[in-house]
């Protein structure tokens, strides 16, 4: 007889959060049915997936890569290895964007770096009258990006590949906001080799000796595509808050904030270009 639920989520060497996703995923059930069923025997192919990806776990793979998916701003994104994993800190920025973008009109938001769409696809979700254009250099991540869209049925995202604003033109005009979470960690930040970071793209994780190096080109080129009163909203490091506000301030932005993630660390900075909010 094979074994039990409950049997091999506590054989699976796994924190039990970590082992209970990974055999909801393979049995294809919800989290809720592992301890209704905990006395059920499970099949042997079961087992045998379940068990290689328990494996696979404890030698450092994230959870997120494992499943295929994670779920950020209640919407569920598909993730693989070629964008980062969207995070709960992450929704911070969002709720900063929602807050200072015009709510009384259509609106235009350019997301910097979108990887997997995440912060994108959350504002097309919250503002459908949002004309939101989306880019990434990286031509996997915008096809991860847009199987997201299609999935949600977002439509109101179109997607480019550019190296930050280098591929846009004139034709792409001004915008309301500009957002971006991206790579922020100095190149020898020892934590890249801690966790699941070490199976994230690193060009997405790191920037430069102090980790401002996307910072500088997003903050200095961001007063040429937003209109007069547009904001800027990006994601930093747990130490980058003043730096990035200096930025800011040398580049021509007011009303200067910063906001907190759930843990209490500052993790948003946001500037208004030519007038108070």
């Amino acid at each position: 007889m094979g074994l039990t639920v409950r049997q091999a989520i506590a054989q699976a060497g796994l924190a039990p959060i970590d082992a209970q996703a990974l055999l909801a995923h393979v049995l294809g059930v919800e989290r809720a049915w592992l301890a209704a069923h905990a006395t059920d025997a499970l099949p042997m192919e079961s087992t045998q997936r379940y068990f290689a990806l328990a494996r696979r776990r404890r030698d450092g793979e994230p959870v997120a890569y494992l499943l295929g998916s994670r779920e950020f701003w209640g919407l569920s994104f598909q993730v693989d290895p070629s964008v980062l994993i969207p995070r709960p800190e992450t929704e911070t920025l969002v709720e900063c964007a929602l807050q200072r973008l015009p709510g009384d009109r259509p609106v235009r938001v350019l997301d910097l770096g979108t990887g997997s769409g995440a912060i994108a696809l959350a504002l097309a979700h919250e503002r459908p009258d949002a004309d939101i254009v989306a880019t990434d250099r990286s031509p996997d991540a915008l096809a991860l990006a847009r199987a997201n869209a299609a999935r949600m049925k977002l439509a109101n995202v179109h997607w480019l590949q550019s190296d930050w604003y280098r591929q846009l033109d004139d034709r792409d005009g001004r915008f309301d906001l500009i957002a971006s979470n991206p790579p922020y960690v100095a190149a020898d930040d020892p934590h890249l080799r801690e966790g699941d970071v070490r199976f994230e793209p690193q060009s997405a994780l790191t920037a430069g000796v102090d980790g401002l190096d996307a910072l500088r080109v997003i903050v200095g080129g961001a007063c040429e595509r937003l209109v007069a009163g547009g904001s800027l909203v990006v994601e930093h490091g747990y130490d980058q808050a003043e730096a990035v506000r200096e930025l800011m301030r040398a580049a021509g932005f007011t009303a200067l904030e910063s906001r907190r993630d759930l843990a209490g660390i500052p993790r948003v900075a946001a500037g208004t270009l030519g007038s108070e909010l």
